[in-house]
């Protein structure tokens, strides 16, 4: 059994690699300006993820061309790439600077497509209406960030937003043609192994029951970074993280209550620079992949395995 990778997906879709190229296009987040709150969530520093935060003062274009000019002087070049607006909530703005933004990214060569970061509560449905039209013409990626499915845990993270208003935007973008990934955090605090296989059960049947083309899952184990509030909480010891062995168990939780063709577009998060505070783990990612495929190997199950009992 192998997981059917963003890769995979992206060598199937266009018929050879693709890769994606950050963007950091100026945004910034409702969380963050005092529309909900200030500060963000309490884990984020964006700096720790974004590699595009590093080329924000440049232009679109600018950032594209000199992440393209990068991967083809790499050991795995190529000459496809979507434009992935990383940074913040890359749909809070007005619809004419969307529109702008969104238009120079695909005017770039080699760009086949968009991947569009951003929160449920910062897609309205003129900007909907707006992804929709581009939806069209190219291959549209929106990511949207859940976390959790617990209003609990939203409120204890400082999220700002609900899952009520996670499931209305994703019922909003529903037979648009627009492909969606959701992002989930297992190991927040506060939270048990039910909790998360409830967020994962709940999910799955919400997706199922709409018209999503092509829907996809990253999963990020939790991350004590500098610069937040979760990095003050972890100091006092209010916050535990996982092992290796632990998350994996949670993967396999995860994606036994997806649909079975859920595209994995990360199975574990990763941190920039020296912004790390903890966890530090002793394996790679191609360590963890193996031990997700030998742990559902071991399990009997496969991707799917419990929504597909659920639905009949």
């Amino acid at each position: 059994m192998s997981l059917y990778t963003f890769g995979k997906y992206l060598k199937q879709t266009f018929g050879t690699s693709v890769r994606k190229i950050s963007i950091d296009a100026g945004f910034t987040c409702p969380n963050r300006d005092g529309t909900l709150a200030k500060g963000g969530c309490i884990y984020c520093n964006n700096r720790s993820f974004s590699e595009g935060t590093a080329y924000r003062r440049l232009s679109v274009r600018q950032q594209l061309e000199a992440g393209i000019d990068r991967v083809r002087q790499s050991r795995r070049p190529t000459d496809a790439f979507l434009a992935y607006f990383q940074s913040f909530s890359n749909t809070y703005a007005p619809l004419d600077v969307l529109e702008t933004l969104y238009d120079e990214a695909l005017s770039v060569e080699g760009v086949v497509g968009l991947d569009i970061a951003t929160r449920p509560d910062c897609i309205p449905d003129d900007v909907l209406d707006l992804l929709q039209t581009y939806a069209q013409k190219t291959c549209v990626w929106l990511e949207l960030g859940l976390e959790s499915s617990h209003d609990s845990t939203l409120e204890r993270i400082n999220r700002g937003h609900t899952r009520a208003q996670f499931e209305d935007a994703v019922r909003r973008m529903s037979g648009r043609g627009l492909n969606l990934c959701v992002h989930a955090i297992l190991g927040l605090p506060g939270e048990t192994p039910q909790m998360m296989q409830e967020t994962a059960k709940w999910l799955g049947e919400l997706v199922m029951s709409l018209d999503i083309p092509t829907f996809g899952i990253k999963l990020h184990h939790l991350h004590i970074v500098k610069g937040t509030v979760l990095a003050r909480e972890y100091k006092a010891g209010k916050v535990e993280t996982l092992t290796p062995d632990a998350y994996v168990s949670l993967v396999c939780d995860t994606i036994e209550r997806l649909p079975e063709n859920t595209v994995i577009q990360r199975f574990m998060g990763d941190t920039l620079g020296d912004t790390l505070i903890a966890p530090h783990w002793d394996v790679t990612k191609a360590q963890v992949l193996q031990k997700i495929e030998a742990e559902f190997q071991r399990r009997g199950s496969c991707p799917g395995y419990f929504l597909a009992s659920t639905m009949v």
